[in-house]
């Protein structure tokens, strides 16, 4: 089987590689082999053509591949909450939680990632025209099967090629280690609009066709997620472990201090408040319409294995 992520040396999908590298899929019977695939719409795009078994993606992101939620449902989550952040140039002196400091800069992110940080300026009041926030890839962002978003956005960050960049916590660590990058937004924690948290969570997908063909495989994939995120809370060491099999040195030492700041977010479940959330969300931004009930969004059969 084959679970694919699209972004690999960074924490957002960290507990499904490191389900992978520590041995949990495995474990519950899973001969489980952990694939790139990037940017996260292509990721989903292999598991609704049944390239993949599962995906460790941004979950509202699901509707790209399934539209209106037919054909693919959320598993249960890597972590809570929206995960990823605004970090802008050092020199421009913006503070945490600055918001308006984003006008007239030009702002890097990932397609289908951008539309959170799109979403949350304008509901924190700005007018992404009339305050000429440009929100666009990162230079270099896709060139080949690109191993991490926020790393390479960092360095554009760093050659002055963009003013900020929107994406996860190990481009944001690189960032602020190097002295080139502040922390300006952190939705998990509060910065911006409150509806924000449950715009997207990193969640663990998959098809239908695969809950109803084997549902024993699926029930497997959400016990191992669980037994990781429950590994590394007892014993952070074990994310630098995985570090260094699958990431650059740099990198490498730097993912336990990362996933540690994700440990209070790390819980299973999947509640019907960030369903509502996240597909409210999803009809501001386009990509479903309509309300939807709980069992349409998640596979409501395997809950009982998200503690």
């Amino acid at each position: 089987m084959k679970i694919g992520i699209p972004d690999l040396i960074s924490n957002s999908y960290f507990p499904a590689a490191a389900a992978v590298e520590l041995g949990f899929f495995a474990e519950e019977g899973l001969d489980m082999e952990l694939e790139l695939i990037f940017p996260v719409d292509r990721t989903m795009e292999e598991l609704r053509d049944g390239k993949i078994n599962f995906v460790g993606g941004s979950a509202h992101s699901t509707t790209h591949a399934f539209p209106q939620w037919k054909g693919g449902k959320l598993l249960a989550a890597l972590a809570q909450g929206m995960y990823w952040f605004l970090i802008l140039r050092t020199d421009l002196g913006a503070k945490q939680g600055d918001i308006e400091a984003v006008k007239g800069l030009n702002i890097g992110a990932a397609p289908l990632v951008d539309l959170g940080l799109k979403q949350l300026l304008i509901e924190a009041g700005i007018d992404l025209e009339r305050d000429k926030v440009t929100i666009q890839p990162v230079p270099g962002a896709f060139t080949g099967n690109n191993t991490n978003f926020g790393v390479t956005a960092a360095k554009a960050l760093e050659d002055g090629k963009i003013d900020g960049f929107w994406a996860n916590g190990m481009g944001a660590e690189v960032a602020v280690t190097r002295g080139v990058g502040t922390m300006v937004i952190d939705a998990r924690r509060g910065d911006g609009p409150a509806a924000a948290f449950n715009y997207t969570m990193p969640a663990l997908v998959t098809s239908d066709d695969m809950i109803n063909e084997q549902p024993e495989a699926c029930a497997a994939a959400v016990r191992a997620l669980v037994k990781t995120q429950n590994a590394l809370k007892a014993d952070i060491s074990l994310a630098t472990k995985v570090g260094r099999k699958l990431f650059p040195a740099i990198e490498a030492e730097l993912i336990a201090q990362v996933v540690e700041r994700d440990l209070p977010f790390y819980n299973a479940a999947i509640t019907p408040e960030f369903v509502t959330g996240m597909t409210k969300f999803q009809n501001d931004v386009g990509l479903a319409t309509g309300e939807f009930a709980y069992d349409q969004v998640v596979a409501t059969q395997f809950s009982e294995f998200w503690t």
